[in-house]
């Protein structure tokens, strides 16, 4: 991973393949905490479930994470003292929270640290702080696996947060 140019708001990393792509994961997993809410974009096959398996091994998660299309929700139940996952694809959503309330999910949202796929124009009222993730496919990139990745922090939960670290 290298970081590209950047705004102080965003960070922004090139990643040079679904390996790498868990790998920002794993290491975002580490800045996370309860109550906290990640939303990704980005087109089909950009990698947001890639992203989210990393993040569940950085997190210590049980169960495989993979896409929750067809079921909406997943809840991935810590295996050690940390936070469960709750990993949310949006895409069929159209009420926004209140479908989210209805999904019935067996944990706090507040003890959980939430993942959304396709959540925008759905679940920002769940928060006002809230990671904002979005992968692009590299312009000019041959082997369809460069990403560039923008990460921006909203809200008090992220203004001190450094997430420069990820590109370490």
């Amino acid at each position: 991973m290298e970081a590209a140019p950047h705004s102080p708001a965003d960070t922004e990393l090139i990643v040079q393949s679904p390996d790498q792509m868990k790998e920002l994961g794993r290491r975002l997993a580490k800045l996370l905490r309860a109550g906290d809410l990640v939303m990704l974009s980005g087109e089909l096959g950009a990698g947001k479930t890639t992203l989210t398996r990393g993040l569940g091994e950085g997190l210590g998660v049980r169960g495989a994470v993979t896409s929750p299309t067809f079921v909406i929700a997943r809840v991935h139940p810590s295996l050690g003292d940390g936070p469960p996952l709750v990993h949310v694809d949006a895409y069929r959503l159209g009420g926004g929270l209140d479908e989210m309330e209805d999904l019935d999910l067996d944990v706090s949202l507040t003890d959980s640290v939430i993942v959304v796929e396709w959540g925008e124009g759905k679940v920002e009222d769940l928060t006002d702080d809230r990671l904002q993730v979005v992968i692009h496919r590299a312009v000019g990139d041959t082997t369809d696996e460069v990403r560039q990745v923008t990460l921006s922090g909203l809200g008090e939960r992220w203004a001190s947060a450094d997430l420069s670290v990820l590109s370490a």
